[in-house]
């Protein structure tokens, strides 16, 4: 036993002797409120909810609340009864300042409980739904995003119950062809097998739902939504697994406006005054607590101080055995790795890092020459953010074994704890991103169009490369426009690895415990296995999506539309098949040819499901041929069922 363990157990008895003790001293039912000494503040068992006025308990004097507030104890959960029918609701929250309190259901199907259920809105009621109540009739079926974008309350909405036919597992985004985004709500305790129940406005149309068999359950019923950070999606509205109420000031009834003393309900639970005095905790008690409090502050302070010094020697224990791992490694594969340097030479070949090149998640890039040659480098110091050296290791040795002409060049690495660095071979047009998404449109106009046939052309030559021209197949899982380097000749070296993984040439599929890469790139069946297999057609799916990035699709198309919010890959894909323009600047018609052949090359990668993607040695080939021999692929926009009952189609490799 180390002697932190050997100081924070003690210290640990005597919090748990201080608490034991606390308990006893100050009672369960503390000191009173302002409604006497006779109405104490109170909880239940096993429950950190406050009980004070306008709640009491039942057995509580009258006065200390109302009856319509009369809570009980009921399985270490304070439970109140909302009106005649409803039964026992589970509070969760109660927030006295806004007089407000949540509740929800205990077996987790709000939407069940509120089926039958009413709140009165007559006088004789205290509190009500702390809702905005909001009808489709004022609100058009295509608004509901931006108003969940701007929803800063809870929301009460009314909302049709379909009960649809289907064996689906329908999830609110199940159509991620932004169809149906945020449009229905799939209810999913109220759903049995083979029967699933929607919740869906009453002004849409039936017919957009992903299902055909719907029947009317029940109209007209109030369901609350609150909204929801969708991340890359902005935000979205969603059901609601609780249920808010507030009740009404005193001071609000007619019968407690001139009061001079305190207005609670009487014997006949009417509002009225009440002029009890307040108590006073005595001097003894507050001696003790004063003592108590002190005690805990002193012994808290030696824990917390024992405990963060415990803390860093952990990190600090960690760090080295990472850094065992990373040497280990180093070792094991040293025919395969680079010149390795000391940090101190990284210093000096970066001149104390003077020039700083760009930085992002993973470090900062930095300018540098080889003390040996003084050829031109580009090194990145890596950050401390993942600190167990996964990104380093798998970049160091995926990376260090590949000499390709479209694969950025590693020169060396320094593996010193705590200041990793890695070395390449320095690219004077930095990324491509760089002249893709530039505001000035000077950068846009760089390359023509064969031109940007040609890097394309090199992306898919540099992947195809890592799939099957190494003795592994290497996966590298964040292709996109920052990864994509330009030398000084405009030619396309794919670079980062810090989350590529190696597996077999003859079984590519791999396993994840989480998905990885860059949103708006990612494969479907990397976040959902439903999709199929994670595999080296994941890569595929992104480098369609970078192409289409790169043809200038998504900007034309959001200016011809005027809506940003366009799926652009989808409006591409209508416009070649109804035989219409791109919208894209083309001069000539060898434009015109390239142009097309990008866009339905990107449009074959990019289909959702991995088995309809060409392996990227048949993109190449594509890409290579005439234009006149590639076909149509399927929409890969259609719904999730639609496809389903699709035949899969595969180009062969």
């Amino acid at each position: 036993m180390n002697i932190d363990s050997q100081l924070l157990q003690p210290l640990f008895f005597l919090l748990v002797i201080f608490f034991a003790t606390a308990i006893n001293v100050v009672p369960s039912k503390a000191a009173a409120d302002d409604h006497g000494t006779d109405c104490p503040i109170s909880r239940c068992r096993g429950d950190r909810l406050v009980i004070k006025f306008p709640f009491r308990l039942k057995d509580d004097p009258p006065h200390c609340g109302h009856p319509q507030f009369e809570v009980s104890c009921l399985q270490n959960k304070t439970m109140i009864q909302l009106s005649s029918s409803s039964g026992l609701f589970p509070i969760r929250t109660i927030d006295y300042k806004r007089k407000q309190f949540r509740v929800y259901d205990a077996n987790g199907c709000l939407p069940r409980r509120l089926l039958n259920f009413t709140i009165s809105s007559n006088s004789s009621q205290l509190f009500h739904i702390s809702y905005d109540y909001l009808s489709y009739d004022s609100l058009s079926y295509d608004s509901l995003p931006s108003y969940c974008d701007t929803l800063t309350s809870a929301l009460i909405v009314n909302l049709t119950l379909l009960n649809c036919s289907t064996d689906q597992h329908l999830t609110r985004n199940q159509s991620l062809t932004r169809t149906f985004f945020t449009y229905y709500f799939p209810i999913s305790c109220l759903s049995v097998p083979g029967h699933q129940v929607l919740a869906f406005p009453p002004t849409a149309s039936v017919a957009d739902l992903p299902v055909t068999t719907c029947s009317i359950w029940r109209k007209h019923q109030y369901l609350p939504l609150r909204s929801v950070d969708a991340n890359y999606n902005g935000y979205e509205c969603e059901l609601d697994s609780f249920l808010w109420l507030e009740w009404e000031p005193w001071y609000n009834f007619p019968s407690c406006q001139y009061c001079g003393g305190y207005c609670e309900p009487n014997s006949s639970n009417q509002l009225g005054c009440y002029f009890q005095q307040k108590g006073h905790a005595s001097s003894r008690t507050s001696i003790i607590l004063g003592a108590s409090v002190a005690s805990f502050a002193l012994i808290s302070a030696v824990a917390a101080a024992v405990f963060f010094f415990h803390v860093k020697r952990s990190k600090s224990v960690q760090e080295k055995e990472n850094q065992l791992k990373v040497e280990r490694f180093l070792k094991d594969h040293k025919s395969h790795v680079p010149t390795r340097y000391s940090y101190a030479d990284i210093k000096k070949m970066t001149n104390g890092f003077k020039k700083k090149l760009g930085e992002g998640g993973f470090g900062s890039v930095y300018s540098g020459e080889l003390p040996i040659n003084g050829v031109p480098v580009a090194v990145k110091v890596l950050s401390d953010s993942k600190g167990n050296g996964e990104d380093f290791v798998n970049e160091v040795g995926t990376i260090g074994r590949i000499h390709h002409v479209n694969v950025v060049r590693l020169l060396g690495f320094s593996a010193e704890v705590g200041k990793r660095a890695l070395i390449y071979e320095l690219m004077p047009n930095r990324s491509l991103e760089n002249f893709i998404t530039s505001k000035d449109q000077s950068n846009n106009t760089l390359f023509d169009w064969q031109k940007l046939h040609n890097i394309v052309n090199g992306i898919a030559k540099g992947i195809e490369y890592l799939h099957q021209g190494c003795d592994r197949m290497i996966l590298h899982f964040d292709i996109k426009p920052r990864n994509i380097l330009l030398d000084h000749d405009f030619s396309p070296k794919i670079s980062d690895f810090g989350l590529a993984k190696l597996c077999s040439k003859e079984d590519s599929i791999v396993s994840m415990t989480a998905a990885r890469g860059t949103v708006g790139y990612i494969a479907p069946e990397v976040f959902n296995g439903n999709f199929g297999n994670v595999s080296h057609k994941s890569d595929v799916y992104s480098f369609g999506m970078l192409v289409l990035e790169i043809v200038g699709a998504r900007k034309v198309t959001a200016l011809a539309s005027g809506n940003s919010e366009v799926y652009f890959p989808e409006l591409v894909y209508k416009r070649l098949v109804q035989g219409e323009e791109l919208d894209l600047k083309l001069d000539t018609d060898e434009d015109t040819r390239i142009a097309k052949k990008l866009v339905i090359v990107a449009l074959w990668c990019i289909q959702w499901h991995p088995v309809n993607r060409p392996p990227m040695k048949a993109v190449v080939r594509m890409l290579e041929g005439g234009s006149e021999n590639l076909s149509m692929p399927p929409n890969p926009f259609a719904s999730t069922s639609a496809q389903t009952d699709q035949p899969r189609t595969t180009l062969s490799s």
